[in-house]
C-alpha cells in the first residue's frame, strides 16, 4: 500500500456550469494537480528537476476512468485523497477520491507511466519504475 496524499481545492463560481455545477472536467484537472502533489509530498522531486538529473520527464496519463456520484458547487472546499493502487513494472495505477465534508463525490483511476525523452528527438519512452521513486511513495 503507498501513502495518501490529501490535496485540498477550494472550487470557484468559473468552475461551474451555468448552473452552478462544477463542469466534469474539472474534476480530472483536480486529479491531474493531486497527481503531482502526492509525488511532491513524497518527496520525489519536482519533474524539472528529475529531468535535469535524471533525464526523467513526469509520469504522463496514459488512461483514465472517472465515476461521478455527487455534484459540487461554487464556494465549496474539496479534498482529492491520493494513493498508488498498483505498481507494474512500468506504469502504475494512481487512485483518487474527491470528497466533500467525507463524503464522496468522485472517484478517478489514472494510469501513468515515467518516461524519459528518446535522444534527439521530442519523443517519449516509458522506463522502469525507478525503485528509490517507489520506494518514497509506499
Amino acid at each position: 500500500m503507498s501513502k495518501t496524499h490529501i490535496h485540498r481545492v477550494d472550487v470557484h463560481f468559473g468552475d461551474c456550469d451555468p448552473a452552478g455545477i462544477v463542469f466534469f472536467p474539472n474534476f480530472s484537472r483536480w486529479m491531474d494537480q493531486a497527481s503531482l502533489a502526492f509525488f511532491m509530498a513524497c518527496g520525489v522531486p519536482p519533474w524539472r528537476e528529475l529531468e535535469m538529473t535524471r533525464g526523467i520527464v513526469g509520469t504522463p496519463l496514459l488512461e483514465i476512468n472517472t465515476k461521478f456520484l455527487r455534484p459540487a458547487t461554487y464556494g465549496q472546499t474539496l479534498e482529492v485523497h491520493t494513493h498508488v493502487e498498483e505498481w507494474r513494472e512500468k506504469v502504475l495505477i494512481q487512485h483518487h477520491r474527491i470528497l466533500r465534508d467525507g463524503e464522496l463525490l468522485c472517484e478517478g483511476r489514472e494510469t501513468r507511466a515515467f518516461v524519459v525523452r528518446i535522444p534527439g528527438s521530442y519523443k517519449l519512452k516509458s522506463i522502469p519504475i525507478p525503485e528509490d521513486i517507489k520506494a518514497l511513495c509506499q
